[in-house]
Parts: structure tokens; sequence; C-alpha cells
């Protein structure tokens, strides 16, 4: 089911489309964005650690920070692109499945049977409720005009009542 791009709303009437996702470049894609978020993250623990590997540490000893972020990423976006594709919807469903491998993924690291499967229900309830939201914190402004969006965000004088 198809829905109007002006109003969001789902219509009957439309023939079915769905556009298969190419995995592996979705999957690249976020595993290269995830690695340079772990990148950062690599370089503030170095900087805030106290060693004597001077800013090879980034590399040498926190390193590990940046291909943990970058299997994550990519895991998360593997499969929910193998999700969406085997199942032809795009739906929040899929972000709960990829939520729950990348959550796995981080308890495997910790070596242990029951983190893994706690961060996969926490990370798949945590993306599957931002995806079913509407994949967004501000809420739905898709049919507010800019100056409707300038008056909700600025706080409004009260009224005086008569």
């Amino acid at each position: 089911m198809s829905s109007s791009p002006s109003t969001g709303v789902p219509n009957p009437t439309a023939p079915f489309s769905f556009e298969a996702k190419p995995t592996t470049r979705v999957a690249a894609q976020a595993g290269l964005q995830a690695g340079i978020i772990g990148a950062f993250a690599s370089a503030v623990q170095n900087a805030l650690g106290t060693h004597a590997h001077g800013a090879s540490g980034f590399l040498t000893r926190t390193g590990g920070t940046i291909g943990f972020f970058a299997a994550m990423g990519a895991t998360y976006a593997a499969t929910e692109a193998i999700v969406a594709n085997q199942r032809e919807k795009e739906d929040a469903l899929n972000g709960v499945v990829g939520g729950c491998a990348a959550g796995f993924l981080a308890g495997l690291r910790a070596r242990s049977l029951p983190v893994a499967v706690a961060s996969c229900a926490v990370l798949g309830a945590v993306v599957g409720t931002f995806d079913y939201g509407g994949q967004t914190l501000q809420g739905d402004t898709t049919n507010l005009s800019f100056e409707e969006r300038r008056q909700r965000f600025f706080k409004q004088p009260p009224t005086p009542a008569e």
C-alpha cells in the first residue's frame, strides 16, 4: 500500500510498490559512518586516558572502538536491508530486527549471552519505537507551513480570558 506524497495518508487504491535496498552498499555506508563516529570516540578515549602511548594510542590502545562501531553500524544496516527486501515492506519491524542484531553484537563483545540478549531486546525496542514514531524526534510536521512551525516553536503569550 502506497501513501500520498502530500498528505502521508495510505492510499489503498494505489499500486503496491517496493524498491529493494542494495544491501552491500547500505551496509558499507553505515559501517563507514559508524566507523567515523568510532574514530571520534577512540580519540576522546585516548585523550582522556592516562598512558604513555601518545597519539598512537588512538589506533593501538583504543582502536578497537573504531572497528566495533563500524561493525555495529554495518550489522544494523545489513540486517535491516535484508529483512526489508525479504518482506518487501518498509516498516518499524525492519528496524527492530536490525537493532536487535546490532545489540546482540554489543553483548557478544562483552562476552556474555545474557547481556547479548538484553542488548538485543533494548536496542531493538528503541530503534523500533523510533521507526514507528516516524523516524524523527520532532513529531509530525509534514503538513505545516514554515510560518506554522515557527509559531509552534516560540512560546505564545497567554490570551486574556473574557
